[in-house]
């Protein structure tokens, strides 16, 4: 399981004890919100992309939308979501827990600016109930970000 793999990478920081494992789904933006008492803009939702023939996630927040032109923009492509299965294989982790931390090689993280609004946000731990706090500079670290991208809207 891909939570797994996640405990063992926050393990080196001497960090996993600060995942959650909830009780309930946090599988989507709403119910994790839900699950976790917070506001949904808070949820550091990650959406994975294929980008020529390179995986490509970018973590938003809980209500920003990818801007179709923006994307394009920088990424030179229309943006195209790997699908679930696509997901789990190119990136390590299924739908559902699809997060920046311990994904395969080849695999390009990205920051949206939707982020820099908060303080800290809860991105997902590989599984479909779980979660991690972290600070903003605690993401950019453990995400192994390529940098902060804009390619969102309607936050």
């Amino acid at each position: 399981m891909s939570i797994e793999r996640v405990i063992a990478y926050f393990q080196q920081f001497g960090m996993a004890d600060r995942i959650l494992q909830l009780d309930a789904s946090s599988a989507t933006v709403a119910l994790a919100a839900e699950a976790l008492h917070c506001a949904p803009c808070r949820i550091a939702k990650t959406l994975s992309f294929a980008v020529h023939d390179d995986a490509v996630l970018i973590v938003a927040a809980g209500d920003a939308r990818i801007d179709n032109a923006k994307y394009k923009a920088r990424f030179g492509v229309k943006a195209k979501m790997l699908s679930p299965e696509e997901a789990a294989q190119r990136i390590g982790h299924a739908v559902g827990g699809v997060c920046p931390f311990a994904v395969n090689d080849g695999v390009t993280v990205y920051l949206d600016k939707s982020l820099q609004r908060f303080d800290t946000v809860f991105p997902a731990c590989g599984s479909s109930n779980s979660a991690i706090e972290l600070t903003l500079a605690e993401l950019e670290q453990h995400s192994n970000s390529a940098g902060w991208v804009d390619v969102c809207k309607d936050w």
